[in-house]
């Protein structure tokens, strides 16, 4: 991906743009879209908009993604990571756990992380999501995190995958073997959601 430069008051004169953007922002709303949300987010990140203005973006997404995280474990249903809105969902939802994590809510984190190893059918993926909780439950900083496990050399930006942390520094397997006791007491958290899975069969 080429680095462009953005001329921003160019983009803020252009009408059709503008209108674009209004429009896309009202989609947003009426279809409680996420993807469209980040659309809208990306834009006025790039316009350099008002910072209340990108945190009320910011905020409908977040809220959106929990609110539809919570029907979807109500119906016991799974993230569809090939579908648009699912993936952006899930995006949102670890982008929060990222961010709980960085501020040091080490149990908001774990519990995020976890529904996500729940949520995500991809295996690559939601093994990651495990050693994200499993490195929380060890009792590690966020910055220990991305220093001592985290492999960002290979990453793809262009890759949409590459919103999630998936490599590390030692194998996914290894490292679930070395936190085989915190793979399991998460396990066990979940438990309370494969059960209702269960008998919702």
């Amino acid at each position: 991906m080429q680095n462009e430069e953005i001329d921003i008051e160019a983009l803020k004169n252009d009408k059709e743009f503008m209108e674009n953007l209004r429009l896309l922002e009202q989609e947003m709303k009426s279809e409680n879209s996420i993807a469209k949300g980040y659309q809208v987010l990306d834009a006025k990140l790039a316009m350099e908009e008002s910072e209340d203005d990108i945190n009320d973006i910011f905020t409908f997404i977040v809220n959106t993604a929990f609110d539809k995280l919570s029907d979807y474990l109500t119906a016991y249903k799974k993230f569809d990571m090939s579908d648009a809105e699912d993936f952006a969902t899930a995006r949102a939802i670890y982008e929060h756990g990222i961010q709980r994590y960085s501020e040091n809510d080490k149990r908001g984190a774990k519990e995020i992380f976890l529904v996500l190893y729940h949520m995500i059918e991809i295996e690559d993926l939601r093994d990651a999501m495990m050693v994200h909780a499993c490195a929380v439950m060890a009792g590690n900083s966020f910055e220990k995190f991305m220093d001592e496990f985290v492999d960002i050399t290979d990453l793809d930006p262009n890759d949409p995958m590459s919103y999630f942390i998936t490599e590390f520094t030692q194998p996914t397997h290894m490292l679930l073997a070395m936190f085989g006791n915190y793979v399991a007491e998460g396990k066990k958290e979940l438990e309370v959601l494969e059960k209702k899975e269960d008998s919702g069969a």
